[in-house]
């Protein structure tokens, strides 16, 4: 497919179905098992089912006393034991109370915990509870949270801290992950020099390989740096054709409409070029194909434009190469703090954070300013042809569900 198929820019939500459609028919099926020390940021390969109840046994949710409400007719109770958290308590001796502390097993023969704010200790040790008592009061029941052999984790779940303490807590010491995906970084660009090294005339430093690697790692990728490659034809053919054994070449710059456009000439000439210009701002110049059956996604130059493309188009196709489901970040709508009164031909993203509960733009949203996305805790949408007057609901994305 050459990009005069398509004269047009295609729509936002066009291409991210593709590029879904093109990760699952691709997906990322090896996988190993990893120590759940090791696992965070990987995707669980296999359901994780609870090798036990949880709770194990029932247990007090307060510190205070456990007893049998049936048994017990408001007369002051004598305490028979004392259970702490880890220990295995005797039965419950008829017409006495137990003192007990958060977490640990309720004795055989009560049901129920009064907690010790209502209840006083006599001056012979007996307790009387001053409020009424029901059955099951202040108890976490056996299973209450998972009973054994339940899915707990559904294949295709990212493990953050959160699954990860899950796992433990049904004392899974090792898990089934995808592999990682291999992902070649490519910068292009005569422009660019690295950190560290001196500027010549008209160049500046390369921003992207760096934001790129480091996201790339927080998604549990395994990065390749392919490092910067010079606007040169034949050069870009020879890159591509070195990272034969990635799962994806992830480049910027070079996807231009103009003569710089090297990756696409390259894709059309060599490749197959399924995806051109988009109709998303910043971003319009994305491009995506293969060479020499490796997907190959060229995502624009200027930073600003880099990071809203991979947010919102590379981020959940690699997701979804892997068995994630849930690969669209939460959104939700907010007042705008702005107005918007020139309609747009193109799907915006802008970068903004919330004061006082409205969408606040960064005074600067240009495709080059990188700034303005360390300065923001969003973005915000506004649809193709539309205006917007100030307080009027906007589409607001937090950053904390894209960099991650």
């Amino acid at each position: 497919m050459s990009g005069d198929d398509h004269p047009g820019l295609m729509p936002v939500e066009t291409a991210l179905a593709r590029l879904l459609e093109l990760a699952e028919a691709t997906p990322i099926c090896e996988c190993e098992r990893l120590p759940l020390a090791e696992a965070r940021g990987r995707v669980l390969a296999e359901p994780l089912l609870a090798s036990l109840d949880l709770p194990p046994w029932p247990n007090s949710a307060m510190d205070g006393y456990a007893l049998c409400q049936a048994d017990w007719q408001g007369e002051p109770l004598a305490v028979s034991q004392r259970i702490f958290a880890g220990q295995a308590p005797g039965p419950l001796e008829p017409g006495t109370c137990a003192r007990i502390f958060t977490g640990a097993p309720l004795p055989a023969g009560a049901d129920c915990v009064e907690m010790q704010e209502n209840a006083e200790v006599l001056a012979d040790g007996r307790v009387r509870f001053r409020e009424p008592i029901k059955p099951g009061q202040h108890v976490r029941p056996q299973g209450q949270e998972t009973r054994q052999g339940e899915t707990v984790l559904a294949a295709g779940t990212r493990l953050g801290p959160v699954q990860l303490g899950l796992c433990a807590t049904l004392g899974a010491a090792e898990l089934a992950v995808r592999r990682q995906p291999r992902v070649a970084v490519l910068s292009t660009g005569d422009e660019l020099v690295e950190p560290g090294q001196p500027l010549g005339p008209g160049q500046i430093y390369n921003s992207n390989r760096r934001l790129l690697c480091s996201w790339l790692e927080q998604l549990g990728c395994a990065v390749v740096d392919a490092g910067i490659l010079p606007d040169d034809l034949a050069l870009t053919r020879a890159k591509l054709g070195q990272l034969s054994a990635v799962d994806l070449i992830l480049s910027t710059g070079g996807v231009s409409v103009g003569e710089a456009d090297f990756l696409g000439e390259a894709l059309r000439e060599g490749g197959e070029l399924a995806l051109w210009k988009l109709a998303i701002k910043p971003g319009k110049p994305l491009t995506f194909g293969h060479y020499q059956g490796v997907p190959v996604l060229g995502l624009p130059g200027n930073p600003a434009s880099t990071l809203v493309t991979f947010a919102l188009l590379a981020r959940p196709y690699l997701l979804r190469r892997l068995g994630v489901d849930k690969v669209a970040p939460l959104h939700f709508p907010v007042p705008a703090g702005f107005v918007w009164r020139k309609p747009g031909s193109r799907r915006e993203y802008l970068r903004a954070r919330l004061e006082d509960g409205r969408a606040v733009l960064y005074a600067n949203q240009s495709s080059g300013v990188l700034r303005s996305v360390a300065w923001a805790d969003g973005l915000v949408e506004v649809r193709e042809g539309s205006t917007l007057a100030e307080g009027e609901p906007v589409n607001f994305i937090p950053l904390s569900e894209l960099l991650v």
